[in-house]
């Protein structure tokens, strides 16, 4: 009977390493309950002033988020563990919401800042404890007429929809890595991350601001691989040699694997 079952506990050690990255079962990210808001859009048609941002993520067109992007705030920035977050967004109650349009999908990519020396309800839409999306111009303009500058809203969280896996950019030097993680699904969210070198244990890495991860260690020359624990879910996946050992600073680095 010893026999028996030392053979099925190793069967199924088996099936979930040969199973891959997803090393804590965790749970699937689920939308949120509808909620009232108000929504502003900031910029122009060509999302410019959107770039960069408090998340990190610079070019917000080369790294695949686009115009539908939304400044959040800080009752829901959460010190840019939202950062990544996807909202579906829509016009409610007032003359300027198109009619025939549900509702816009955007990813969380920046911060808007309280402006105390305004009002909450006039001017100072992002003072605490308001709940406020700045959206970007182009996709206010999805759901409301731009004219009217502030419109009332409900919004939800949905589950991030991504194409390809996690991907890694890197910064910093010898003796410290910084890495944005970008292209986040499921939750869209990272609570913990650690790095692994290929001669090193796991090394937990600090939240430095945004969707911005830091290790201050030595690791170059070492193929890096990394573990990611979702805030919302709790999940957490395994992107294993994610870069090589002659990785740079600068550079971008794609995965295969992703929360889902």
């Amino acid at each position: 009977m010893a026999s028996i079952l030392q053979l099925l506990m190793f069967a199924f050690t088996m099936m979930f390493t040969f199973m891959g990255e997803r090393a804590v079962a965790g749970g699937i990210f689920r939308p949120s309950q509808w909620a009232l808001a108000h929504a502003t859009f900031y910029g122009d048609e060509t999302a410019s002033a959107t770039m960069g941002g408090a998340c990190g993520y610079g070019n917000l067109f080369q790294n695949g988020y686009g115009t539908d992007t939304v400044a959040l705030s800080s009752t829901l920035f959460n010190n840019g563990y939202t950062c990544g977050t996807c909202y579906q967004i829509k016009c409610y109650q007032s003359s300027a919401c198109y009619k025939n349009v549900a509702f816009t999908t955007v990813t969380a990519t920046n911060l808007c800042p309280p402006n105390w020396s305004q009002p909450s309800n006039n001017g100072g839409w992002c003072n605490p404890p308001r709940v406020h999306f700045d959206m970007s111009k182009p996709a206010f303009m999805k759901i409301a007429q731009w004219k009217a500058g502030i419109v009332p809203v409900m919004y939800r969280r949905v589950p991030c929809m991504r194409r390809g896996g996690l991907r890694f950019s890197f910064q910093g030097n010898g003796y410290w890595l910084l890495v944005y993680v970008m292209n986040v699904g499921g939750g869209g969210d990272i609570s913990s991350m650690w790095v692994k070198g290929s001669r090193s244990g796991w090394i937990s890495m600090s939240h430095n601001w945004g969707a911005s991860y830091q290790a201050f260690a030595t690791l170059g020359g070492q193929a890096l691989s990394f573990r990611i624990t979702s805030y919302t879910t709790r999940e957490t996946i395994i992107a294993w040699n994610v870069a090589p050992s002659n990785w740079n600073v600068g550079l971008t680095y794609s995965t295969n694997v992703n929360f889902r």
